[in-house]
C-alpha cells in the first residue's frame, strides 16, 4: 500500500510541477471564454485530455524505445530536465521571459496550444515510463487524468479573479524551472547511475 501512495503522491507532485505553466494558459482560456464566450468549457476540458493524452502517450513510446538501454544509463536523460530547470531559472534570473500565455478559440487550437505548451513535459515523462514499469506508469497516467479535470475545475474558478492571474504569472517563471531541476535530479540519482 505504500508504493501506492508514494507512486500517487510523485504522479500528482509531478503532473503539477510540469503543468504550472497550463494553468495559467487555462485560467486565460477560461477568462477568455467567461467575457467572450470563446472558447466553450466543452472545448477547453476536451482539449485539455486530448493534448496532455498526446504527450502521455508520446512518451510512452520514446520510453518503449529506450527499453534497449541500460536502466542506470536512463538516468541520464534526467540531464534533459534538470537543463530545461537552469535554462529557465537564468531567463528568470535576467527577466527575458516575456511571452505570455497563447489563446486558443477552438478544440483543435486548444489541443495544440496544450501540445506544444506541454512539450517539455515529453523529455521528464519519456525517462520517468521507462524507470518505474507498467504499473506505475498506468497508476500515473490516471493520476495525471485526475490532474487535467483539478487543473480545469481551478482554472475555471481562477478564471474568475484576474489578480491571482497575474501571482501565478509573477513566479511561475520561478517555480517552474526549480521544479524541472528538482525532477532531473530525482531521475538521475533514483536511476542509480551514480551508485
Amino acid at each position: 500500500m505504500g508504493d501506492l501512495v508514494s507512486t500517487v503522491a510523485v504522479a500528482a507532485g509531478l503532473f503539477a510541477g510540469t503543468n504550472v505553466d497550463d494553468l495559467v494558459v487555462l485560467t486565460v482560456l477560461f477568462l477568455s471564454a467567461n467575457a467572450l464566450g470563446r472558447p466553450r468549457p466543452w472545448q477547453i476540458w476536451t482539449g485539455q485530455y486530448l493534448g496532455v493524452g498526446a504527450l502521455v502517450a508520446i512518451s510512452a513510446v520514446a520510453a518503449l524505445g529506450l527499453t534497449v538501454v541500460p536502466d542506470r544509463w536512463v538516468g541520464l536523460a534526467g540531464l534533459v530536465p534538470f537543463a530545461m530547470g537552469v535554462r529557465g531559472l537564468v531567463k528568470a534570473v535576467r527577466g527575458g521571459d516575456g511571452e505570455g500565455p497563447v489563446i486558443a478559440a477552438g478544440l483543435a487550437a486548444i489541443v495544440g496550444v496544450t501540445v506544444a505548451n506541454g512539450a517539455d513535459n515529453i523529455s521528464v515523462y519519456t525517462p520517468l515510463f521507462r524507470t518505474i514499469g507498467v504499473g506505475d506508469s498506468l497508476v500515473t497516467v490516471s493520476v495525471f487524468a485526475v490532474g487535467v479535470a483539478v487543473w480545469c475545475v481551478a482554472a475555471r474558478r481562477l478564471g474568475s479573479h484576474k489578480k491571482i492571474i497575474a501571482v501565478v504569472e509573477r513566479w511561475g517563471h520561478w517555480i517552474v524551472p526549480v521544479v524541472f531541476m528538482t525532477i532531473g535530479a530525482v531521475i538521475l540519482v533514483e536511476s542509480g547511475l551514480f551508485g
